[in-house]
């Protein structure tokens, strides 16, 4: 069902990944591509648990836009074990503003197909998503 404003579908895989990663933590992470052909936003890259966020980082293009779910694992200051879903909007500077554009108008109404993201985060460049900032906001 693709939405009038930004005319995105959203493939059911995605929903379907995501929910692997937050109900059996098969994926550490998950990178999405919008198909500007296909009018829809679909799975790229997935994450195996074992990667690292250098992993995760590396596995988004420079200069081009993408959706990202994060697992992110950390222990708070009284022990705990704990873990949070990020969702990052990726869009660099050097990407495309026809990109841009089009990524921002589908962000929400693609987040709100994924449901359990508990941080978003909007990064133009790797300073506004390295793994500091990560822990800052997970806390």
């Amino acid at each position: 069902m693709a939405n009038a404003a930004s005319g995105m579908a959203v493939h059911d895989d995605c929903k379907l990944k995501f929910l692997e990663l937050k109900a059996k933590r098969t994926y550490r992470f998950i990178v999405f591509k919008i198909e500007e052909k296909q009018k829809q936003v679909i799975v790229e890259k997935l994450g195996e648990p074992a990667q690292s966020y250098e992993d995760f980082t590396a596995s988004l293009p420079a200069d081009e836009c993408r959706y990202a779910v994060y697992d992110f694992d950390f222990v708070t200051a009284e022990n705990c074990q704990k873990s949070r879903i990020f969702f990052i909007a990726w869009s660099p500077d050097t990407s495309r503003v026809r990109s841009k554009m089009i990524y921002a108008s589908s962000k929400d109404r693609f987040k709100r197909e994924l449901d359990g993201i508990q941080v978003e985060l909007q990064a133009t460049d790797p300073t506004e998503m390295g793994l500091d900032v990560i822990r800052s906001r997970a806390s």
